[in-house]
């Protein structure tokens, strides 16, 4: 996006666009999950300002040093885990219900799919509210394929705290496991430079491992099923191709300065599309946006979904 243009902080007009909306994208980043206690990357108080991500995830860090990757990865495990989901979460799950998406988007082409949930996070926040929403009464007349659809369509593009991967016969395991190994039980702050031996580590199989060379006990060093600095985001060419096809992209709780997330709201302005940014505070992407909405996202997401709703039930009752 090389030219910029005047943005609207209108809610009313951003919601008649989002209910004309054939085709609706979702991007969201660590602001989303701010209000549940995660702590952001890039913020005034984020990650990054104190800690190198290069010497705690990547690629490097790993092959030099994968207990100290391993006692950073437990630390942002164990507060994903005590989290909860906000309100935020919540009503964008909503829109994983056919009853909420025929109220809220009433012109989608094909309303039998949900919108494109693409989220940076690996807080598993946002599948947590969604499989929450399949719990619930308005969630039991759908069929398997149609909660199957329901999480096809949220991807995780930089992976997720709650998978393991083994780095010997490349099991990957989802769990909510914790702690990973016994020597996380305590506080592995008070070790200081000492090191983690690396059979104290998560291995394929558990603590319990004795022996076995079986695929998905094999004893072999597990890693965090994330997406390092340095690796490819994961599902690219399907979010590219389903991004061509979207005219509103909504962006959610992230200052969009990581590639190649960042590109994605030129994307949808390139074919035409309108781009909506709500974060806390200003964003890289805010000149060349169609909306601006800055605030809290766990304030800003539900406010917009309650007008939205308002809008088209007095037009549906006119």
């Amino acid at each position: 996006m090389s030219t910029s243009l005047t943005s609207s902080s209108d809610p009313d007009a951003f919601c008649r666009i989002l209910a004309s909306s054939k085709s609706l994208g979702i991007l969201t980043g660590a602001g989303l999950s701010a209000a549940s206690g995660i702590e952001t990357y890039r913020g005034v108080d984020g990650q990054w300002n104190h800690t190198n991500p290069f010497e705690v995830a990547s690629l490097r860090a790993w092959n030099e040093n994968p207990d100290r990757v391993w006692t950073y990865s437990h630390s942002r495990r164990d507060a994903c885990l005590r989290a909860s989901p906000n309100a935020a979460h919540d009503a964008l799950a909503t829109l994983s219900l056919l009853s909420t998406r025929k109220r809220l988007l009433p012109s989608l082409t094909d309303p039998s799919k949900p919108p494109l949930y693409i989220t940076q996070n690996i807080d598993g926040l946002c599948r947590r509210a969604i499989d929450s929403i399949m719990k619930t009464p308005e969630a039991e007349e759908m069929d398997a394929d149609e909660k199957k659809l329901v999480h096809e369509r949220h991807i995780e593009m930089h992976g997720s705290m709650y998978r393991v991967v083994c780095t010997q016969c490349k099991c990957i395991k989802w769990t909510e496991e914790n702690p990973l190994a016994p020597i996380f039980a305590n506080d592995t702050s008070t070790r200081g430079d000492e090191k983690i031996p690396i059979d104290q580590l998560p291995r394929c199989g558990g603590s319990s491992w004795s022996g076995s060379n079986r695929y998905g006990r094999c004893g072999g060093l597990l890693r965090p099923g994330v997406v390092w600095f340095g690796e490819v985001p994961e599902n690219q060419g399907e979010i590219i191709r389903h991004l061509t096809k979207v005219d509103v992209l909504l962006v959610i709780g992230t200052s969009s300065l990581v590639h190649p997330a960042a590109s994605y709201a030129g994307t949808v302005k390139k074919n035409g599309g309108t781009v909506a940014v709500c974060n806390l505070g200003p964003t890289q992407i805010d000149d060349h946006a169609d909306f601006v909405f800055h605030g809290p996202c766990e304030k800003t997401i539900p406010m917009l979904f309650k007008r939205l709703g308002q809008i088209n039930d007095a037009q549906a009752s006119a």
